[in-house]
């Protein structure tokens, strides 16, 4: 699906329209509603680094951006907004968004830690080969989850912690990640 077709389906699971598991769930359809106006924010507020925008413009061959979420999941509401933001900038990044729980579960292919952690980007050349594979989340913001998954703390207090660090950092450390990567891998410079 397309962009508008992502934040589209945000609306068709509140109003019940889409009721598949686990959007049938009262739980679920307030992790959905939260990251609607996450993901509407981020959308509206995202600025591209320059130095990042440079890399991007750069890419001069046409490319395939999936990227794997789920509306319940509210890294992919911080997250989705900074990917689709990249693919706006240059006519050469075609953006795929595909559900984890839904066909083709290509996720099932991109496990991180064995596990099918979302979102998950995965960057193809024109010819369907891999470029790289970024996610779920910013290095920085993944060590601290890492560090707080044995800590004393309540699932509400983690969970807390991570949209703390996400309102700090306003998508810079996934921008400057992807630039790295686009650099690396498409041997664009700035």
């Amino acid at each position: 699906m397309n962009w508008t077709e992502y934040t589209s389906k945000f609306a068709s699971i509140l109003d019940g329209t889409f009721t598949e598991k686990p959007y049938d769930n009262a739980e679920y359809m307030e992790y959905v509603k939260l990251n609607n106006s996450r993901l509407n924010r981020w959308n509206k507020k995202l600025e591209i680094p320059e130095d990042a925008m440079a890399i991007i413009k750069n890419i001069d061959e046409p490319q395939t951006w999936i990227l794997i979420v789920e509306h319940w999941c509210g890294d992919a509401a911080n997250l989705a907004p900074v990917i689709n933001k990249i693919a706006e900038a240059n006519e050469n990044i075609t953006l795929d968004i595909q559900l984890r729980d839904s066909e083709p579960f290509l996720i099932e292919q991109y496990l991180t830690n064995g596990g099918k952690s979302v979102p998950k980007l995965i960057v193809r050349d024109s010819k369907g080969e891999d470029l790289f594979t970024w996610g779920p989340r910013p290095a920085e913001c993944q060590e601290m989850v890492m560090k707080n998954k044995d800590a004393d703390m309540t699932a509400h207090e983690k969970k807390h912690a991570i949209q703390l660090w996400y309102n700090v950092d306003k998508g810079q450390s996934a921008f400057n990640e992807l630039a790295t990567l686009i650099s690396e891998t498409t041997k664009v410079e700035a």
